[in-house]
């Protein structure tokens, strides 16, 4: 048995591949985008790894020092893969899957495993955000528990949340700050375009969301100068264009009573061409780079897209 399942798993990645795409309209310089650099792009096709189907991508970590990417699925199976990030992406390999599970290799409720957001600690931890049951729990990289945190009192009450589908979408780690995250749109005491960053000691940074209907925050991550960037999709339905938008919101000296500033860093509209999905996914790999990863829905006509990109600039300027 062991040997036929080891088959299985070895004819499924010779069917299935990351191969190039290209998602840019014609006569869009990738190099030289607004304030990035898109290194790499690619659509990521593969079936089953181990006995699970990947798809409905929600996050990324990476590991620098171990040259491990995880890739989040939102029915709770967390994907590991050797990968390399060079001046193109030089190497992916998935290595195995993982269903995410409590100490005791206790289940999760199905109501309790709608994991959204990860990043990985300084201590090698994946943090993994959940909506349904909002909460962020410590888990090690094969996948189990460690510890669930505890959430500022805003976050803990499901009624906060505008549904509990729109709670803690992304989450990432500070430096400084300590864990981070998101709701995917504000609480409901907030303007619909208002924003916020919730540090889980209670600290708060607000923000403008983007113009494009229905603009939420799906992905948050640390830059190296220590503000966080932020990962905006705007869908409205099948007869309107999605729009996704990175943008770079400063921390620092910013007042609670008021907006942080921030800047688009770049911005992919489907009305003007570009071939994009619906990207969910951040992650830091390197020194100003970055991979973005799209959620396919489970769905036949979506895909599961990787851009490794550059950050190349940005300006003070104040939204």
């Amino acid at each position: 048995m062991k040997y036929l399942l080891t088959l299985l798993f070895t004819l499924t990645l010779l069917w299935s591949d990351a191969t190039p795409t290209d998602m840019s309209p014609y006569g869009v310089d990738e190099r030289h985008y607004m304030h990035i650099n898109i290194l790499d792009q690619q659509l990521l096709s593969y079936d089953m790894i181990d006995e699970y189907k990947f798809s409905e991508i929600s996050d990324a970590a990476f590991d620098a020092s171990a040259k491990k990417l995880y890739l989040l699925g939102d029915q709770g199976v967390l994907f590991a893969f050797d990968a390399k990030f060079e001046e193109k992406i030089s190497s992916l390999r998935p290595i195995h899957a993982k269903k995410l599970v409590q100490r005791r290799n206790k289940s999760f409720k199905k109501w309790e495993q709608d994991s959204e957001g990860m990043t990985i600690s300084s201590s090698g931890e994946l943090l993994i955000s959940f909506e349904g049951s909002a909460k962020i729990g410590r888990f090690d990289t094969k996948g189990v528990l460690q510890k669930q945190l505890s959430l500022p009192l805003k976050l803990k009450n499901p009624k906060n949340f505008r549904s509990r589908n729109k709670s803690l979408e992304s989450v990432a780690s500070h430096p400084k700050y300590g864990i981070l995250t998101a709701a995917e749109w504000p609480l409901k005491k907030n303007h619909i375009k208002e924003q916020a960053i919730y540090a889980l000691d209670g600290k708060e940074w607000h923000f403008r969301a983007e113009e494009a209907t229905n603009s939420a925050v799906v992905g948050i991550e640390v830059m190296d100068d220590g503000n966080l960037l932020v990962l905006e999709r705007a869908y409205s339905g099948m007869m309107h264009p999605v729009v996704i938008t990175l943008k770079k919101v400063w921390l620092e000296g910013c007042q609670k009573e008021s907006n942080c500033r921030s800047e688009v860093i770049a911005s992919f509209n489907t009305a003007d061409g570009w071939h994009i999905d619906n990207f969910e996914g951040l992650a830091r790999v390197g020194k100003n780079r970055y991979i973005m990863v799209s959620d396919d829905n489970d769905n036949f006509y979506q895909r599961t897209l990787l851009v490794y990109f550059e950050i190349i600039g940005a300006s003070p300027k104040a939204q």
